[in-house]
């Protein structure tokens, strides 16, 4: 049996450890007990940035947010999707430890070798009021997702739901993925004004026992195109 090696790890300011792990070649992220990005996550990470951009392709300047670092797979999927040398990659991280971490652990990154990625710390409302109306999509997965001010998931947040809805192109995408299904999700989204729709996926294509991963795409409006 393969060990688990810890290759960096941190307490938070709210007292909680957040750590990188590898095991058997493959990094995840673990924060307490829970892990929060790795080989569970990442089927549905990278197809939500393949699936979430796609609509874009023809955009000369595709303008892309990313909440959460991760480890890489929703921004991976995103630029793969969308190579327009005029894009813009916003990924933002609250823990930004993991910026260290990932010049050492994952140096080859597009979050760090791409010159179209930033990193910004701020994850609230807040940091969507200066693109109004500019951004192409938001993309996010559930399990990574900050909490707001009462301890929810921020897209449960309704300031943060109306701050991206403001901060989005009409036909603008809010792109949520999740490796489970999300109590009322799809009517908060609706009631954010967004139009939702639903799809899913195998996470383990090879595996005997398929588990399945959820992505919803919400909407702003409808496109002038």
């Amino acid at each position: 049996m393969k060990p688990r090696l810890n290759l960096a790890e941190t307490t938070l300011p709210d007292g909680s450890v957040l750590g990188l792990h590898e095991h058997d070649g493959r990094k995840y992220l673990q924060h307490d007990n829970v892990q929060l990005s790795g080989p569970t996550t990442a089927a549905s990470e990278r197809e939500l940035g393949r699936v979430a951009c796609a609509p874009f392709r023809s955009v000369k300047q595709p303008k892309i947010w990313v909440i959460g670092l991760g480890l890489g797979e929703i921004l991976s999927g995103a630029m793969e999707t969308l190579p327009q040398k005029k894009g813009t990659f916003v990924i933002a991280e609250r823990w930004m430890v993991l910026r260290e971490w990932y010049r050492k652990f994952l140096p080859e990154s597009p979050a760090l070798t791409d010159s179209r990625a930033v990193i910004t710390e701020d994850t609230g409302p807040t940091m969507f009021h200066e693109y109004d109306g500019v951004l192409h999509a938001v993309l996010m997965h559930a399990d990574t997702a900050a909490h707001g001010e009462r301890g929810k998931p921020i897209f449960e947040d309704r300031r943060w739901l109306a701050a991206v809805h403001g901060a989005l192109q009409p036909g603008g995408l809010l792109g949520i993925a999740s490796s489970r299904p999300v109590p009322n999700i799809e009517r908060n989204l609706a009631r954010a004004g967004f139009e939702v729709v639903r799809h899913e996926i195998d996470a383990t294509p090879n595996a005997r026992r398929p588990r399945r991963h959820f992505i919803w795409l919400a909407r702003k409006g409808k496109s002038d195109d």
